[in-house]
This record gives structure tokens, C-alpha cells and sequence, in this order.
């Protein structure tokens, strides 16, 4: 089979098309026939390492997620036939082999149906995007641990910089949950996006003043912030924070420490969450996957310019440009066609 790996760490050219053999199922795995491998910001960061070029002394195979076909299936699986749809996430977590090829062997507890309504696409950009966004959604001490339509009724979301996959998923299941949500965007072109992807209330956070624009549309605050620039945005976010609410930040932004108010904070009884989907404790994990799964069966979680999510796709060899784009902030989601 086809498959892209890398030995060393370090820029995009460390990745090259390989042929290996393909690897035996065992108990309690499936293996799955990739038709689609998503690529995100932590699959290039993975690769690139600490930029002291490791040599890592095996193959790895980069990508979290995708989506495909049952191949095979191991002693004790249920509920999967070969041939059926799926989607895949955390698959190169802890692991040698992620989607960047044309099969993968994963616990079955790591592979999901897919319905028939939805495409492979969008099963590839689940993942770390939705099951991060979950995870942000329910991070409130007062919210629902599992997101359901309803679950969210009566709350505000703000969503900080709606245009990124995981704002996207965000606002689609916040929307789904039946929260009012609000997203800021940096301009028109994204405007578009965040309100095909569902959001109620586009701010403009370089012509508008987001504070003053949110305590106009909820007086009473956000009870939950989707934050994807902590350093940018926390004293905008505590501002307009309901008393009792959460700042969920699922990004790092480098290394430099984050200076939080404290007194703004504690005056409102924040919550600040901090948030990496690969180490939530593991019953949180299953119900963002469960809910993930029940608003892709429901038709809330699609991708594509429709939906404000642009797709934009690389073949299987050029998985490295597929790695720049994402590095080079590409709007939209980037995507490797695996199947021929």
C-alpha cells in the first residue's frame, strides 16, 4: 500500500511516498481502507517536532484523521461489516500510523459509523476540530457534559474567530444545541463563512467593538467563549463573560506565558479551561465523540463552501504542501485524497 512517512523531524520534506505492506488486523481493531485523510495544525507540529531535526529511528505516518471504508475487521469488534462507511480520529496519537496512507489499523473504539448523507469529507474533518469544539461547548461547570439539541438552550456562545475548523465545528454545534451564538471574524470574506456554518451574530473584530457589540446583543454576558487567541482576546473575554462562565483556549500560541487579571477574573467566578483533545479523561472523550456523532446523523456537522468550511485538496504524494498550507494558516479545511 501507499503511504507517507517520515524517520526525522523537521520541515515538510522530511515526508515521502512509500510502499508498505499492509498491516494485519488484530483483536479488537479494524482496519480501515482511507479515502480521506484531514490535516490539521497539530499534525505539522507533530512532524516538525522541535525543529532540531530528531531522528526518530522508524517510520511515522502523519494525520490524525479520516475517514474511509472497513477493510477488515478483529476478533470481538461489533457493530461493523466490511464495507461499511466510517470516520477515524486521534489515529496518530501515541501511535506510529496515521491516515496519511492507504490503510489503517486502529481499536474500534477510534472508528465511528458514517451515514450515508454524509461524504467523506466531511467524516475527515471531524476529529480533532469537532471533539476540540465539543469539549470547549461543555467545559461549564453549569453546561451539559454532552451536547444535544436543546442542551444549550437559553445559553450565549461566543466563538472567538469563527473561520478556523474548529470555530466552524464550534458554531455548528453550538447552533445545534440551541445556543444563540456569536462569532467575530476579520472581515467580510469570513463573514460568509461563519454565517453558512450557522452563527446568529457576525461581529467584525476590526471595525467593530466587540465588547460594547456582545453586551448589546446579551446584556447578561457569554456563559461560554470559544477562544482561539487568549493573548489577543482574554480582556475582551472578561468583559463580556457572564458571571459563573468559561473561557475554553485550545490553542498554545507559542511559549510565552498568558498574563490573566486576576481580580476581573475572580470578581466574575471564571472559569478559564485550557483545552488538548488527545489527554481529556476518557469518558469526556466518548461523550464528545457520541454527541459528535448523533449532530453528523442529524446533518449539523458538513463541510464545504455551503456550509462555510472551503475545502482545499492535495493527492496522497503531495501531502507535504498539504502540511504548508495548513502551516500557512489556509482558510478552510485542507484534505489528502488518499483513494485513487
Amino acid at each position: 500500500m501507499r503511504s507517507v512517512v517520515y524517520t526525522s523531524t523537521g520541515p515538510s520534506s522530511v515526508l515521502h511516498l512509500t510502499k508498505r505492506e499492509v498491516p494485519p488486523v488484530g483483536p479488537g481493531e479494524v482496519r480501515v481502507k482511507v479515502a480521506v485523510s484531514g490535516v490539521n495544525p497539530t499534525d505539522w507540529k507533530a512532524r516538525a517536532g522541535t525543529g532540531d531535526g530528531a531522528e526518530l529511528g522508524r517510520e511515522l505516518v502523519p494525520n490524525q484523521d479520516g475517514a474511509g471504508i472497513v477493510d477488515a475487521i478483529g476478533e470481538g469488534v461489533m457493530g461493523f461489516g466490511v464495507g461499511d462507511r466510517v470516520w477515524v480520529w486521534d489515529a496518530a496519537f501515541n501511535r506510529d500510523n496515521g491516515t496519511a496512507q492507504e490503510c489503517v489499523v486502529l481499536p474500534s473504539r477510534q472508528v465511528q459509523p458514517l451515514p450515508d448523507h454524509a461524504s467523506f469529507d466531511d467524516g475527515a474533518s471531524l476529529g480533532i476540530p469537532a471533539l476540540t469544539a465539543h469539549r470547549a461547548l461543555t467545559a461549564s461547570e453549569s453546561g451539559p457534559a454532552r451536547l444535544e439539541p436543546g442542551a444549550l438552550r437559553g445559553h450565549i456562545v461566543l466563538v472567538q474567530g469563527g473561520a478556523g475548523a474548529v470555530s466552524h465545528a464550534a458554531i455548528q454545534l453550538a447552533a445545534w444545541a440551541g445556543a444563540t451564538v456569536i462569532t467575530t471574524v476579520s472581515g467580510d470574506e469570513k463573514a460568509v463563512l461563519a454565517r453558512a456554518a450557522g452563527a446568529h451574530h457576525i461581529l467584525n473584530y476590526k471595525t467593530e467593538d466587540v465588547a460594547a457589540r456582545v453586551r448589546e446583543i446579551a446584556p447578561g454576558g457569554a456563559n461560554v467563549i470559544v477562544e482561539v487567541s487568549a493573548a489577543a482576546n482574554l480582556a475582551t473575554d472578561l468583559d463580556v463573560v457572564a458571571a459563573n462562565g468559561t473561557i475554553a483556549v485550545y490553542t498554545s500560541e507559542g511559549t510565552a506565558p498568558l498574563q490573566v487579571p486576576a481580580r476581573a477574573a475572580m470578581t466574575k467566578n471564571v472559569r478559564l479551561q485550557f483545552i488538548l483533545t488527545y489527554t481529556t479523561p476518557t469518558d469526556i472523550k466518548d461523550a464528545a465523540v457520541a454527541a459528535v456523532s448523533s449532530a453528523l446523523a442529524d446533518g449539523a456537522l458538513r463541510v464545504g463552501d455551503e456550509f462555510g468550511l472551503p475545502i482545499t485538496r492535495f493527492p496522497l504524494e503531495q501531502t507535504a504542501a498539504a502540511h504548508d498550507s495548513v502551516e500557512k494558516n489556509a482558510v478552510g479545511k485542507v484534505l489528502v485524497d488518499v483513494a485513487r
